[in-house]
């Protein structure tokens, strides 16, 4: 199922913080949304799982306005991983992982043995089956990444959305949230800080600045010097991968003034 933002407009307070926005997210593609900070990635993100309405415009699931669905209907469709997720109260890893099933669920329904596989099935492929019965707030902030991550993949959602889904986690680990999302199958729309990540696993990738989209395309398309320096303010030399081809980005920290001697007399 593929999703779309159709001149999607955000405003806050009187302030517009998305303007305008349209974007396509092919089924089973990854589209990566990249900006500066305050450029309204995460903001557009809440509207496509639906923690803020837009103001004006549309986001569509297939062809469905998603606002006109109900909201157990929508969620069965949409999984997210927000930048602020946070779990409050001390639920093991497996019973958070659990809560994902909950829009497919009915009252205190329990889990099926279909369902109980699923989560087991998934905590493996995030690496957190030694971590099952572990309460969440003695992790690392790597540790409840994935443990969310696996809640939203556990709802079997067809859109999957994250919010910076790298933070806080090591080499190893980002690599294999990656490569996980190339496999899923999933139509994925990511905000990512890292430009070299971001061309690594996105298909596209949109750039956002002060909550306008600037540039859409390929990764060779959109990550360029001149954008870079336009967008970022960071001089970048683009490269190839030597193994992937993929664009590479090398940063060069601004020279150092070296400060004029005080004369003595």
């Amino acid at each position: 199922m593929g999703l779309a933002l159709d001149e999607l407009s955000v405003a806050i307070d009187g302030k517009r913080l998305v303007r305008d926005l349209s974007l396509d997210v092919g089924a089973g593609r990854i589209v990566g949304l990249v900006g500066p900070n305050g450029s309204g990635k995460s903001t557009a993100l809440k509207c496509v799982y639906r923690a803020l309405r837009p103001t004006s415009g549309v986001v569509r699931v297939g062809v469905d306005d998603l606002t006109r669905l109900p909201l157990r209907h929508s969620a069965r469709i949409v999984a997210a991983m927000a930048q602020d997720s946070a779990v409050d109260l001390d639920f093991t890893v497996e019973e958070v992982v659990a809560l994902g099933r909950a829009p497919h669920l009915r009252g205190n329904q329990a889990l099926s043995g279909r369902e109980l596989e699923l989560c087991a099935r998934t905590m493996a492929r995030l690496d957190l089956t030694r971590l099952a019965r572990r309460g969440v707030l003695t992790l690392s902030g790597g540790e409840r990444q994935r443990v969310l991550l696996a809640r939203a993949l556990v709802q079997e959602p067809q859109i999957l959305v994250l919010d910076e889904p790298t933070n806080h986690l090591d080499v190893r680990h980002q690599i294999e949230l990656l490569s996980l999302l190339r496999g899923s199958g999933l139509t994925v729309l990511v905000v990512l800080h890292d430009l070299n990540l971001a061309a690594a696993a996105c298909d596209r990738i949109g750039v956002l600045s002060q909550g306008e989209l600037v540039a859409s395309g390929t990764p060779e398309e959109v990550l360029t010097t001149e954008l870079i320096d336009e967008v970022f303010g960071v001089k970048a030399t683009v490269v190839g991968h030597p193994l992937t081809g993929d664009p590479q980005l090398l940063y060069a920290l601004a020279p150092t003034p070296t400060p004029t001697p005080t004369p003595t007399f």
